[in-house]
């Protein structure tokens, strides 16, 4: 059973950064690419960033130049560096196993991310 616990959210004001941190187990880590989505009440949920095994990155046209995401085989983890937060960048962020056909079905709890004045 494939667990994700995800981490690191909180409250910070406009133009400011936090780090999210997601830890996996339950599979061989390092073969699969990973993902992090976030979700507001009402919208369905996104995807914000993605990384292959290989370490290709993938950003959604509203992150891009301002999130980073990285991954750490050795300590079966998944990161994601948020600058330049914007008040649109508030969510509850997740992350999860992207396969071939799609996500996994089952998702953590999520982190909150809250971008306020």
């Amino acid at each position: 059973q494939v667990q994700l616990v995800e981490s690191g959210g909180g409250l910070v004001q406009p133009g400011g950064s936090l780090r999210l941190s997601c830890a996996a187990s339950g599979l061989i880590f390092r073969a699969y690419s990973m993902g992090w989505y976030r979700q507001t009440p009402g919208k369905q949920r996104e995807l914000v960033a993605a990384i292959s095994s290989g370490g290709t990155p993938y950003y959604a046209d509203s992150v891009k130049g301002r999130f980073t995401i990285s991954r750490d085989n050795g300590k079966n983890t998944v990161d994601l560096q948020m600058n330049n937060l914007e008040p649109e960048d508030t969510a509850v962020y997740y992350c999860n196993v992207r396969t071939p056909t799609g996500v996994l079905g089952s998702w953590g709890q999520g982190t909150q991310v809250t971008v306020s004045s």
